[in-house]
């Protein structure tokens, strides 16, 4: 299916340059242009430059002479570390406040560049190049910094502590980029202020593990990097070059503060015909400080903070399934600094504290690890029920205490251990979680583990409305414990685990959605490269896994294998299968099914993908199992420098009992036009339509339901801190009380902020 978003992008780009992402097929690079040094290795001394560059693209400032020369040397994929098919020339330096990196970036038919206008983060399937930083030079945490030709900007930080290749775009720092196209490729320039990264204390000269990159998209994705990188590492920093220097580099006040302003309006109605029922205009201020008292350490303050977010979810398909739905964070006070709190098990998810008062966050890196935590007062209190076969949201009227701790200590770079606890406390609501983790890694080998324990204490109205998962016990109390041990090397890769929750286990402030039941799995698989070949990776996957209920019951037993190939055009096609046996009320339930999966670009400006699967499975309101048929058709499209283009149609189908049990329908779609680099209109558009044949089922279901949604937003972005959105959306529905579609909701809002760093 269609990766999830903002995955997506990386997937489709970052992931690419880590050498275990994604191969693709050299084809005829060979001839694309002049080729990189032979034997060449990166690193050096980053000498101090005089002031005075100007980032505008053009790389004619007098002080660039004096930096560091190197060169983006490598193809890593498709290519096993062979000569760059073009030539990328970079210069490094540094002045007291701020690193300087410049590209030249040669291509032999310039024609075929890829550049466009984007919002940040959305130019990763364009041409780019970027700077990877491991400023503590310890292989635990990097930034990615990356640019298109045109100086739009993309920023991730890169965690290596809690597992391989993870990568959070959700990141913004504030750094300067411009780019321009010239006649034989690109330039771009590139001024990060020390203010933006974290780095050890002291003032003198350090070491710093660095990549450059390149990605040249054409017939395949060529990523370029200025180092080797072996494919079977499992540590994608460690191949990082080392650069001596930043002797006295300096973050001055390192102060901001960012006040912002919230003002919207929301109406609403029950049925066709009525009045709009207007909200009172809401009018909300609010104030962000961010300071760094050292550069190993951050302090973030907020009050009254807007948690709104600018643009809407990705709509799921929510039917036929008895768990709550995941949706990712996209409020920036909970988004900064998130990978210092990442665990195994999801104990922390940070849209449970939904409507906080004030929140207060320290983040900071030691010699020998990292720390975090945050405390927040929330308004309200949204509480995740799980129980052994479903889950569901439930919100208390109440305020909360917020307070959440995580330490990781390194013993050296192989092995870790960290220790984790959430805390939440109201009027007759608790929820306590705390625990211990380890990770080692070396070579091949990977191994974690983690321990938790949680107490809570529950009012009687979720006691009463959740009795199937709580019982009669309002303070539920238990255990939960995850070990793993994954092998992966050039061509096969091993995985096996065990997880055991208890039932009486709550993370309130995490995603855990099931409780009461353990579960085991092993599989592997095996990677064939050709590198010279049309279809350059051929990848085969298998495992079996087994769930049972806390008091033995079989939950599921499960086998399923892949087959998935990558080749021209960009492509990727899986062929999968499945079969298990299931319990659901009270019943074994035998489930098979097949699936197929593929997208490819037919041109630069391009992509289109499809998914199909069709197979036997339950129908869990009727508890019968019929022909389950689910096509999903997904793609994007640059019309210009500066429109976009986005789909995504899902369909799902049951057919039982000799008629169409239900069919239902989900559409998300919409398109951004990227005026300048700042200025962004976006217009979505949402809906599902969900049709039942109510005489196939024994209790009574909706026989239709149908909505929609659009949202248009307009942003004007001098930076991530200094910003200003209008936006309005409007919402309609039907279902068996109200026949006709009819608009249900509508609103407009504006939101400022400013960024101030005295």
């Amino acid at each position: 299916m269609k990766p999830h978003a903002p995955i997506a992008a990386l997937t489709a780009a970052l992931l690419l340059c880590a050498p275990f992402a994604q191969a693709q097929a050299r084809g005829n690079a060979q001839d694309a242009g002049a080729a990189a040094t032979p034997g060449y290795i990166p690193g050096g001394r980053i000498p101090q430059l005089p002031d005075g560059i100007v980032i505008d693209g053009k790389l004619d400032d007098a002080a660039w002479q004096g930096a560091l020369v190197q060169e983006v040397a490598y193809e890593i994929q498709p290519g096993d570390n062979t000569p760059a098919p073009v030539k990328t020339t970079v210069r490094i330096g540094y002045t007291a406040d701020a690193l300087y990196v410049s590209f030249h970036a040669a291509d032999p038919d310039p024609s075929q560049i890829r550049a466009h206008l984007r919002d940040r983060d959305a130019m990763f399937n364009d041409d780019w190049v970027g700077v990877f930083l491991d400023t503590f030079n310890d292989n635990r945490r990097g930034y990615e910094l990356v640019s298109n030709p045109l100086g739009v900007q993309g920023d991730i930080i890169r965690d290596e502590s809690n597992s391989n290749n993870q990568e959070d775009s959700s990141w913004d720092g504030l750094w300067e980029s411009a780019g321009r196209l010239t006649a034989d490729g690109y330039d771009v320039e590139f001024r990060i202020p020390f203010s933006t990264l974290r780095f050890p204390t002291g003032g003198g000269e350090q070491r710093w593990g660095i990549a450059l990159f390149r990605n040249w998209p054409r017939d395949k994705r060529h990523q370029l990097s200025s180092g080797r990188v072996p494919r079977d590492s499992n540590c994608f920093e460690c191949e990082w070059g080392e650069y001596d220097g930043f002797a006295g580099a300096h973050q001055g006040r390192n102060l901001e503060i960012v006040p912002t302003l919230t003002m919207g309006k929301v109406q609403t109605r029950d049925a066709a015909g009525e009045p709009w029922h207007s909200g009172e205009n809401s009018i909300e201020p609010g104030l962000d400080v961010s300071w760094a008292p050292s550069p190993a350490m951050t302090l973030n303050a907020t009050i009254n903070p807007d948690f709104s977010q600018v643009e809407t979810d990705q709509l799921q398909l929510n039917f036929n399934d008895s768990f709550a739905l995941f949706y990712q964070e996209k409020r920036p006070f909970f988004l900064e600094g998130a990978d210092y709190f990442t665990s195994q098990f999801d104990v922390l998810y940070t849209r449970q504290i939904a409507d906080p008062d004030y929140g207060l966050r320290v983040t900071g890196r030691t010699g020998s690890g990292a720390y975090g935590a945050i405390v927040a007062r929330d308004a309200t209190t949204l509480v995740l029920v799980p129980g052994v076969l479903g889950s569901g949201f439930e919100q208390l009227d109440q305020k909360a205490d917020v307070a959440v701790g995580r330490y990781r200590y390194d013993f050296n770079t192989h092995f870790s251990v960290g220790a984790i606890g959430t805390f939440r406390q109201g009027d007759d609501y608790a929820n306590n979680v705390a625990g211990f983790d380890a990770r080692w890694q070396q070579g091949a080998h990977t191994a974690t583990a983690q321990v938790l324990h949680s107490q809570s204490e529950y009012p009687a109205t979720i006691v009463d409305a959740y009795k199937d998962e709580l019982g009669d016990d309002p303070r539920p109390s238990g255990n939960a414990w995850r070990a793993e041990y994954a092998f992966s090397n050039r061509n096969w890769n091993f995985d096996t685990w065990h997880e055991d929750i208890d039932p009486g286990f709550r993370a309130d402030l995490g995603f855990m959605g099931q409780v009461g039941y353990d579960k085991s799995l092993v599989g592997g698989g095996h990677s064939w490269y050709r590198d010279d070949k049309a279809f350059n990776r051929i990848n085969v996957y298998g495992d079996f896994d087994i769930t049972h209920r806390f008091d033995g019951q079989l939950l599921e037993r499960e086998w399923e294998g892949q087959v998935s190939v990558q080749g021209p055009k960009q492509s990727n096609l899986s062929l999968h299968g499945m079969t298990r046996v299931r319990f659901w009320e009270g019943i074994l339930f035998d489930e098979h099914y097949v699936d197929v999966n593929g997208n490819f670009r037919p041109t630069g400006n391009l992509q289109l993908g499809a998914y199909a699967q069709v197979g036997r499975m339950i129908d869990l309101a009727a508890v019968e199992t019929g022909r389950r048929t689910q096509l999903e058709f997904w793609g994007n499209a640059n019309v210009g420098r500066g429109i976009a283009l986005d789909w995504d149609v899902l369909r799902q189908e049951m057919r039982r009992d000799g008629g169409t049990a239900f069919e239902a329908t989900v559409l998300n779609a919409g398109g951004s036009w990227q005026f300048d680099p700042r200025q962004r209109l976006r217009l979505t558009l949402q809906g599902s339509h969900v049709k039942r044949d109510v005489s196939l089922y024994a209790d009574p279901v909706e026989a239709r339901s149908r909505d929609w949604a659009a949202q248009a937003v307009y942003s004007y972005k001098i930076n991530p801190r200094t910003a200003m959105y209008a936006g309005a959306s409007y919402g309609a529905f039907m279902n068996d009380d109200n026949l006709d579609l009819f608009g249900n909701t509508r609103s407009v809002f504006v939101k400022l902020s400013y960024g101030f760093q005295p």
